[in-house]
């Protein structure tokens, strides 16, 4: 049979675990079997060469997870070299010889000079056990106390982020992952860092051993004479010594770099050239004070010029290289603006737009003029954009809708101070800002009138006025509401996503909201969806929730309510009516008043039942089969008693029977936005309400 080499190193090379497994089992024969000397010395050569890989990797990582199995390498190398110190003193004190690599390492350090030699290894123990080992170790212990005390603030960084939708739930899940990985990391590293103190400890202790313990054997057993048996052991015992704390010494050099590694971005030689020799004018001073230590008297100077020759010349290079990056970036930038502008390659050349560009359709946009540019732009001042990361936090909370990333951008079409807001390239809302003025607003409690601009306020339609900033401290004493242009924006635009809330919500956004709970109510989810409801079906009722400003944000509720009453029926308002009356304390708590008192409109008996008698369903939805003169007379009689409530300083609320709720606030939702129409299901025990008056017609009421 043909021996084929490459196959029997592919199968040995799957078996990798087998490998680990036979190499721990290995270690622990090392210990009590005899090892001839030309086996000691591979297995020394081994130790070595593992000790120096270590090393190396420790520098070529970018962060400390890179090298996650460092504790239980840590633990396996150490244990290696114990079970290697065991059988070299076997060796040493059986028959004073260890091997070639023992032998050399204890005659290039003795030199001919056993007491050097002797000075030279302690000093090498010393320094192995008071500084290496016990930084390492004190590294190790400061980032896993750290890395624990971190961990929540990391968690609530992450559930803020998810939150304001910055980040998937699949992104979510991963970050968490990588934060418990790093404190079970640093907490296994601070374990694995004792034994190498204790390996350190031992070391001694074995050193100390062999050298009387071979003085002893040499001349009692050996028949040596003091100085013979002193010289051979102290000479072995120094070999052993070196072979195993060298490698000792490069693993706890490469502990407490992985250790140290937390805020690294690249590997460590690299960010050592980088943070220590570019910055030119360190450079240039060092090099004169080199210089100038050169031509002090009794001073050496070839070494002094030559360290000033090298600052001068990495300074030089450097400061060319700046200039060279400095082009290019320049040059990058002069392109990009070129392409801007609609000329990529030569003057006057269209700019090369795939077609496929022109199909994205933005969810949200706010288009600016160019004079509202410095409210935007960080760089002048401006604060918009925090302001609007705050505001899809705030919608978040509130409504329980991710609100999409909104692209602002300049519009020279616009006037300089104008502004739109779009959804979907449809324009929802516009305004336009007086630069450098502050809108100021009286609440009914200003004790006298400000000088201004009359203008009306863009989110409420509240009449104002465009004040100077010299004017603010004492419109502000007068009693106004003072607002700096930013928040004029930030509020319109907040009010404006509450309306269109329901047509910003997508189908994957309620598949995002979904998954976002499955951990948490899994059993509901696969109870509903998708054998009771379609992602679809759900979409339509958290939309005409979101219609109402209803917020969703308690969704497994929502769920919960939907999975009981979904085998009941399979109309969206149906099932909203169902969810609202589940969502009744919330609905309650959000229209009372400062008083604690649901204010409401009540609706007339008799209309109410004109009104149940006229429903019809057509195509799935329920309407009223009014004809125009009837519809026409209970949209003013509502409007009357709006206008009384709102000048009561009331919110309107019409509260009716759970029948006719949808359909009167569809009849009136195109005249009355803002008002709010409940159900009597919607009013929880122990809520006051207080009625504000009666719609009724006059025809009814006689």
């Amino acid at each position: 049979m043909k021996f084929n080499a490459q196959q029997l190193l592919q199968n040995f090379t799957k078996q990798r675990d087998l490998l680990v497994i036979l190499g721990v089992v290995g270690i622990v024969i090392v210990m009590v079997i005899p090892i001839p000397t030309f086996m000691m010395d591979l297995f020394l050569t081994l130790n070595l060469c593992v000790a120096l890989i270590i090393l190396l990797v420790s520098m070529y990582i970018k962060e400390a997870l890179e090298l996650s199995v460092f504790p239980s390498l840590l633990l396996t190398v150490t244990l290696f070299r114990l079970a290697l110190n065991v059988a070299t003193t076997r060796l040493i004190l059986g028959q004073a010889d260890a091997g070639r690599v023992i032998e050399v390492f204890g005659s290039f350090v003795t030199s001919g000079n056993m007491v050097v030699g002797v000075i030279i290894f302690l000093i090498l123990m010393l320094i192995q056990f008071i500084v290496i080992t016990k930084g390492a170790g004190r590294i190790a212990e400061v980032a896993a106390r750290f890395t624990l005390d971190a961990m929540p603030g990391k968690q609530m960084a992450i559930d803020a982020d998810l939150n304001a939708g910055l980040i998937d739930e699949t992104q979510a899940r991963e970050r968490r992952e990588k934060i418990q990985r790093e404190a079970n990391f640093y907490g296994a590293m601070d374990g694995a860092s004792k034994f190498v103190r204790g390996d350190a400890i031992a070391g001694i202790i074995i050193t100390v051993i062999n050298v009387v313990g071979g003085f002893i054997i040499g001349i009692a057993m050996m028949g040596m004479d003091w100085n013979t048996a002193l010289v051979t052991y102290t000479q072995l015992t120094i070999g052993d010594g070196l072979v195993s704390q060298i490698p000792a010494l490069m693993i706890s050099v490469g502990a407490g770099m992985v250790a140290s590694r937390a805020a690294s971005e690249g590997n460590l030689g690299t960010e050592i050239i980088t943070q220590l020799f570019t910055r030119h004018k360190v450079l240039w001073i060092t090099g004169g004070l080199m210089l100038f230590f050169a031509l002090i008297p009794g001073f050496p100077k070839i070494p002094f010029i030559a360290l000033a020759s090298f600052c001068f010349t990495a300074a030089y290079f450097g400061m060319q290289g700046d200039k060279k990056a400095a082009v290019e970036k320049k040059a990058q930038e002069d392109e990009a603006a070129k392409q801007e502008a609609g000329a990529p390659g030569a003057p006057g050349a269209p700019k090369e737009e795939r077609v496929e560009d022109f199909l994205h359709v933005d969810p949200m946009e706010l288009e600016i003029g160019y004079g509202l540019i410095p409210i935007v732009d960080a760089k002048q001042g401006g604060d918009l954009l925090e302001r609007i990361t705050m505001i899809r936090k705030q919608l978040a909370s509130e409504l329980g809708v991710i609100i999409p990333p909104i692209r602002i951008r300049d519009n020279i079409q616009l006037t300089p101070n104008e502004y739109k807001i779009k959804i979907r390239t449809v324009v929802v809302g516009k305004g336009e800002l007086m630069s450098g003025a502050y809108l100021a607003m009286d609440p009914g409690t200003a004790t006298r009138q400000i000088r201004g601009v009359p203008t009306v306020e863009p989110a409420f339609n509240l009449p104002a006025i465009w004040i100077t900033e010299s004017q603010k401290s004492d419109a502000e004493v007068a009693g106004y509401t003072v607002v700096e242009l930013p928040a004029v924006i930030a509020t319109h635009l907040t009010e404006t996503i509450k309306k269109h809330s329901h047509e910003i919500l997508t189908r994957q956004s309620v598949k995002t909201l979904i998954d976002n709970v499955r951990e948490q109510g899994g059993a509901v989810i696969e109870e509903l969806t998708p054998g009771l409801m379609s992602m679809g079906d759900i979409h339509k009722v958290l939309q005409n929730l979101l219609r109402e400003r209803v917020s969703i944000r308690d969704i497994l509720l929502v769920l919960e309510t939907l999975a009981n009453v979904a085998t009941r029926s399979k109309n969206s308002d149906v099932l909203t009516e169902y969810v609202r009356n589940a969502l009744a304390p919330q609905i309650c708590e959000l229209y009372k008043n400062d008083d604690g008192v649901v204010p409401v409109i009540t609706l007339d008996p008799n209309l109410e039942a004109k009104l149940e008698g006229s429903i019809s369903e057509s195509d799935g939805v329920f309407r009223f089969s009014l004809s125009p003169i009837d519809a026409n007379r209970i949209i003013e009689a509502v409007g009357v008693q709006v206008e009384i409530t709102k000048n009561a300083g009331e919110y309107p609320i019409l509260i009716c029977s759970p029948t006719v709720r949808p359909q009167l606030k569809r009849l009136t939702e195109t005249n009355f936005s803002e008002l709010v129409v409940l159900s009597y299901n919607e009013i929880v025990p122990g809520v006051e309400i207080r009625s504000m008056g009666m719609v009724t017609l006059d025809a009814d009421a006689a």
